[in-house]
């Protein structure tokens, strides 16, 4: 395959790094937003999408779940990337030097041990990736940034201190996208399902709803819900499942679901991520 493939943020983000190891022969095409990917694909402007959905730190990525139903696009590969959070700074800057890290909101916390031992005051940027260039790009021996090994190369800084993150589990799962499904891949460890649904106004339909599951013998491995147009009564849910909709317990599964749901839309099917095992 040659092209190229979406992902929000900037050359040298977490999400770039994601891309680079799981399609390196792909060129990268680092977008504002998440619904500038989607724009990008549907423009036929990449060929592939990689958009985080959850971390094993802070939870599900924001407006994504949204974002999915309505994209067109289909899941065909996750992928776990270990986020390792890594001080970088201009040529020349020792340790010592840095008085302020500049990073993303969500990364600054998860270095708050090693900040607060050296005495680094923490700068809130966009993003990660920007603190890097913008680091480069201000060549202060005090400024610093909190980001990935790849945008120290991307924009020419020095690795000061590597892994520095608190907690040693800090993990995001990417879903990749394509235009196109893929449903005769069989995964050797395992297939995935993704769908969304919502339930019928009926008592009890989200119980029954998943009784199908579990007498099928089927493994949900998430299930979250979320507020549809603004709504407090209009719900939807977002399932992921082990197995493939042709297999004969899940086909019988979804079946039941579907009779206890006004709405049920299969995202992607994919195999498993061998993290998973």
């Amino acid at each position: 395959m040659t092209g190229r493939i979406a992902f929000q943020g900037e050359l040298g983000a977490y999400s770039h790094e994601a891309a680079a190891r799981t399609h390196p022969e792909l060129e990268p095409l680092p977008c504002r937003t998440f619904e500038a990917v989607i724009d990008a694909m549907r423009d036929r402007q990449a060929e592939l999408a990689m958009l985080p959905v959850e971390n094993s730190t802070y939870g599900r990525v924001a407006d994504i779940h949204r974002l999915l139903p309505e994209s067109g696009l289909h899941i065909v590969d996750e992928t776990f990337l270990r986020v390792h959070i890594n001080l970088l700074a201009v040529h020349g800057a020792s340790l010592s030097d840095i008085k302020r890290a500049h990073s993303h909101l969500v990364l600054l916390p998860q270095c708050a041990g090693f900040l607060s031992e050296h005495g680094i005051e923490g700068r809130v940027s966009p993003d990660n990736a920007r603190a890097a260039r913008d680091v480069a790009e201000a060549g202060e021996k005090a400024d610093a940034a909190l980001a990935s090994e790849l945008a120290a190369q991307v924009y020419g800084l020095d690795i000061l201190a590597r892994n520095i993150e608190d907690e040693d589990h800090n993990t995001t799962r990417f879903l990749i996208m394509s235009r196109e499904p893929d449903l005769g891949r069989r995964g050797d460890t395992g297939m995935m399902t993704t769908f969304v649904f919502k339930v019928r106004n009926i008592p009890a339909a989200l119980y029954k709803a998943m009784g199908g599951f579990a007498t099928n013998g089927v493994n949900m491995t998430k299930l979250e819900s979320y507020m549809v147009d603004g709504s407090f009564s209009a719900t939807q849910f977002y399932a992921d499942i082990e197995g493939h909709p042709d297999d004969p317990n899940v086909a019988l599964a979804l079946d039941e679901l579907r009779y206890f749901t006004s709405e049920l839309k299969i995202l992607g099917v994919y195999p498993a991520a061998p993290e998973r095992r």
